[in-house]
């Protein structure tokens, strides 16, 4: 049967794509540029990154394949999508991991080039896929990619090893086509990007149009795509996309401004956190002094020495540097420093999924440390939401003198969303807990009437000479003691004053049907998941609430009530069921606590009172 030409473009309200390929296949770049131009062209996006696990591994092989994953869209765009209406696939390889993403009946893009014998047996296929029926459910288009690459730029005057580089911007013109994107802003960022290698950039440009003019003429495809923007509703104001690690340092920034205190960052690469040190490390203009450690323990070390200065410091990690980090963070949390800890979680343990997203560190940043050593404990819901709850836990840190341990994960960390920038001026102000100016402290552990902060003394300040390191303190006056009841008091001012940030959080967000039986509870990046899922059903009329814990420690004062209100509560996360646990030991009426903080061992006779009084109550 002969093909339909193409006859018109399709309006769409929300598309899914995904490009996959060699990791030297520049997929990265591709999934970015095409994020990038529907930004600019107005619409709402969501990415999802996916990278190997290897730093090189043999071309060709399932475990070097990168996949980049976007939804785009006019109305919200809360996630990139569980399945893609396109795939864009450069091998065997990147077929064999990614055809699952793929809707039935979905447009599916293969270089048919890279499909010979040798890289299908690589992929781990006993046969061509494109001849065993496998494919039959998808809208298979084959495209010579790579050799109509070079065709496009034979004339250049490229290297071939350079001229077929440039193949992922002949398959993201092809897209550009499909779904109808303007070339001119990938068109003007290559002039910029390769300003000093003007024929590079005029080599992509080539293939970019190359694949465009292919789309557009090719009996392959039969329709092209569009959104349709009627459902637009952005308001008014300067935006940008930005990634998760992006957002969270402009925060940290933000907040270093609006505090008038420099900022200072001591951390050492790992991933997914590297961004935000390299983010830091080039906004010197700004006041920000970034320090590269030797090592995590070093790195945690340099930040409360700055803190100790008066800097608003921060150091970042992941889960095993986070672990490195503990005894410092331990060192924070007795001499009550500001201090802002960046955790951007992965898969664990040890090592574990480095480039995959995970929330497991939830335990570990609430109790990972020994003794009683409480702290505030928040985490970013989104991309966008990195920026927010970056400054929120430099404005708690220094309003409470408090360690704050900030969770992201690789799949906020290099997610990307539009984000409309706001205006400064509309941020909270900044300033520690116990103002000086309205204070005289008698001793570095005196406390605010209010906060329970005690005084940020920073070296050179008139009288403010005072004693300070890891071992317990004499309250007020901060001088060493081992005093069994003086523990127990500093233990219970330290917990005391945590649980008064509590009186700081806005109220919990409510989403969905609040006379709904079931409450879901969301933490993290679980958000966008939840919250399309939420709205789904709730469309279809059926009736289901969600809240959304951004503030971890102490849990939120309307929590508790609010979960009373629901006969069954589901709590989605990604790890083993760690809030589900934190929440039941919380909020669980049966459990009676007994605790004690003096040094010495339990009496039989206070259990024996203590028995007594519960069988009475």
């Amino acid at each position: 049967m002969e093909k339909e030409a193409v006859s018109s473009t399709h309006q769409l309200s929300q598309v899914s794509i995904r490009f996959a390929g060699d990791s030297g296949d520049g997929i990265q770049l591709t999934g970015e540029r095409f994020t990038t131009t529907s930004a600019i062209m107005g619409e709402e996006v969501a990415t999802l990154t996916d990278f190997p696990a290897e730093i090189r591994a043999p071309l060709g092989t399932v475990g070097g394949v990168s996949g980049f994953q976007l939804s785009f869209g006019a109305g919200d765009v809360f996630t990139a999508g569980d399945e893609v209406n396109a795939l864009v696939v450069m091998n065997p390889a990147a077929l064999k991991i990614n055809l699952m993403h793929l809707k039935k009946k979905g447009i599916l893009i293969i270089n048919k080039d890279s499909f010979v014998e040798k890289n299908i047996q690589k992929a781990g296929y006993d046969t061509d896929p494109r001849e065993d029926g496998s494919l039959k459910d998808y809208q298979l288009v084959e495209v010579g990619i790579t050799s109509m690459t070079k065709e496009a730029l034979k004339e250049t005057g490229l290297k071939p090893k350079d001229v077929e580089r440039c193949k992922n911007f002949f398959a993201l013109g092809l897209t550009f086509w499909l779904y109808q994107r303007d070339l001119t802003p990938t068109q003007d960022w290559l002039d910029l990007k390769f300003a000093k290698k003007p024929d590079v950039a005029n080599a992509n440009k080539l293939a970019l149009k190359a694949g465009w003019i292919f789309g557009e003429a090719t009996e392959l495809l039969v329709h092209s795509y569009e959104i349709d923007h009627k459902d637009v509703h952005r308001a008014p104001g300067l935006y940008r996309h930005v990634t998760g690690n992006k957002a969270l340092s402009l925060g940290l920034v933000t907040a270093s401004k609006k505090l008038e205190r420099p900022l200072f960052i001591g951390s050492y690469p790992i991933t997914p956190a590297t961004e935000v040190l390299q983010e830091l490390s080039a906004m010197k203009h700004l006041g920000v002094t970034s320090f590269q450690a030797e090592d995590e323990i070093a790195a945690i070390g340099s930040a409360i020495g700055a803190s100790f200065a008066g800097q608003l410091s921060v150091t970042s990690t992941s889960g095993p540097g986070f672990a490195l980090k503990s005894e410092f963070l331990n060192l924070a949390v007795i001499t009550e420093l500001p201090l802002v800890v960046v955790n951007v979680q992965r898969c664990g343990p040890s090592t574990g999924l480095p480039t995959k997203t995970e929330q497991a560190d939830l335990f570990q940043a609430l109790w990972g440390r020994n003794g009683e050593s409480p702290l505030v404990v928040l985490a970013a819901s989104s991309p966008v939401d990195c920026f927010k709850m970056a400054f929120e836990a430099a404005r708690l840190a220094v309003k409470y003198m408090t360690p704050v341990v900030l969770l992201s994960d690789n799949y906020l960390a290099n997610g990307s969303q539009v984000w409309k920038i706001p205006d400064v001026s509309s941020l909270p102000e900044l300033q520690p807990g116990y103002d000086l100016s309205k204070n005289t402290p008698d001793g570095p552990f005196s406390r605010d009437s209010i906060t329970m902060a005690r005084p940020w003394l920073s070296p050179g300040m008139p009288g403010s000479e005072h004693r300070l390191g890891g071992l317990e303190k004499e309250p007020v006056t901060g001088n060493v003691s081992f005093d069994a009841y003086g523990h127990e008091k500093m233990v219970h001012e330290r917990a005391d004053k945590i649980n008064l940030v509590a009186n700081d959080y806005p109220p919990l967000p409510m989403y969905g049907s609040e006379d709904a039986d079931l409450l879901v509870i969301g933490w993290g990046s679980t958000y966008g998941s939840i919250r399309w899922a939420v709205d789904k059903l709730t469309a279809k009329g059926i009736k289901v609430a969600f809240t959304h814990l951004r503030y971890l420690n102490p849990l939120p004062n309307d929590l508790k009530p609010l979960m009373k209100k629901f006969s069954k509560i589901l709590v989605p996360e990604n790890n083993m069921g760690q809030m589900y646990l934190r929440l039941g030991g919380e909020f669980n009426e049966k459990l009676v606590p007994f605790n004690k903080n003096t040094g010495t061992p339990f009496k039989e006779k206070e259990i024996e009172e203590k028995i007594l009084e519960v069988l009475e109550s």
